[in-house]
């Protein structure tokens, strides 16, 4: 998943809105842009895109009809509809009938519409290793359900095997229900699969782990209905502070883990900070009162040449940020891993 572009299809008629869109996406998505839905129907009967987002004032055929059709050709999609605030109730409406997954009220402003697509390719790709791991399960189920075919005199056992492997189906769950961000099971999972990657194809490869500060003292003012608040918010600001390639779960209580496949020393450290920072300066507000919080964060980067696992890397991220804490908390540190020294502090 590191190294996968979404395709983004971004129709709408106004050159400049085309040209913006062009210098805030092109460097993370496949981006193509169009002008009209008539143009867009022909490019989706050649391509496959993964990101929608059409204008409602199209020439020719309108956004939410266009829309429909999208859901009829291209159902695996995210549809994104942008109207202005005096459409309401046609983007409610589109909303509520599954024409449209999200909306973006024009005039957008940059940074909304980059939040909207990051938040929509995550979804997006999320989705689609979930389909992956059900359909490596449901061909595992189909090869034993034909044994159990082939031999009858096991039947008995074999029959206990598919009922395991069907339980295993359904108590496979890869997100945190809290936040809706990947678990701690989907994140070793991620982690281990960057790490055997690296194995073929040497890159560096950093892992992670954050944790809100003083997170006790918010579970005791605002009771755990504010403390569950306090994380969804925070959860969407990690997730707004990292790249679209870097993926964010939440591994424990307050506690989340970020993979940052090809991120160097110099990466890492940019990345640790923005997210420390990010935390920093921003807020929410529940029952009336404003809520600040910051974070502490621990990371650990192997280089290309550095031999390492996954628990060697999750190991360091911990020493980190325990380090973090001990040295005055909303702090970021970011250890090197090396073959023969083990962690060493940059």
């Amino acid at each position: 998943m590191g190294r996968f572009k979404c395709s983004l299809l971004f129709v709408d008629d106004e050159p400049a809105l085309a040209q913006l869109a062009r210098g805030l996406l092109a460097t993370d998505y496949d981006l193509r842009c169009v002008e009209s839905a008539e143009e867009a129907q022909l490019l989706l009967a050649r391509h496959d895109i993964d990101v929608i987002v059409s204008d409602q004032q199209l020439p020719g055929l309108q956004g939410i009809p266009f829309l429909e059709w999208c859901r009829e050709h291209s159902p695996r999609s995210v549809r994104i509809l942008m109207t202005g605030a005096y459409s309401m109730d046609d983007a409610v409406e589109a909303i509520n009938s599954g024409l449209a997954q999200r909306f973006l009220f024009k005039p957008w402003r940059p940074e909304q519409l980059v939040a909207l697509i990051r938040n929509s390719a995550r979804t997006f790709l999320l989705e689609r290793s979930h389909e992956n791991l059900l359909d490596e399960l449901r061909r595992l189920n189909l090869e034993l359900e034909e044994r159990v075919a082939d031999r009858t005199r096991e039947l008995e056992h074999s029959n206990r095997q598919l009922e395991s492997r069907n339980l295993m189906l359904q108590k496979m769950a890869l997100t945190d229900a809290l936040t809706g961000m990947p678990n701690r099971r989907a994140m070793d999972r991620l982690a281990k699969t960057e790490v055997l990657r690296r194995a073929r194809m040497p890159a560096p490869l950093a892992v992670g782990l954050v944790d809100a500060d003083l997170f006790k003292d918010i579970n005791t003012r605002y009771l755990l209905s504010g403390g569950d608040h306090v994380l969804a918010w925070l959860s969407q600001t990690l997730l707004n502070s990292v790249r679209t390639i870097d993926t964010v779960g939440r591994v424990g209580g307050e506690e989340f883990m970020i993979v940052a496949p090809d991120t160097d020393l110099e990466g890492a450290t940019i990345l640790a900070e923005r997210v420390r920072r990010t935390v920093e300066m921003s807020a929410t507000e529940y029952n009336g009162e404003t809520i600040k919080l910051t974070v502490s964060v621990g990371m650990a980067i192997a280089e290309p040449e550095t031999l390492v696992g996954f628990d060697q890397l999750r190991h360091a991220a911990a020493a980190a940020l325990s380090e973090a804490k001990q040295t005055g908390r909303n702090r970021s540190i970011v250890k090197k891993l090396s073959n023969l020294a083990g962690p060493s502090s940059e």
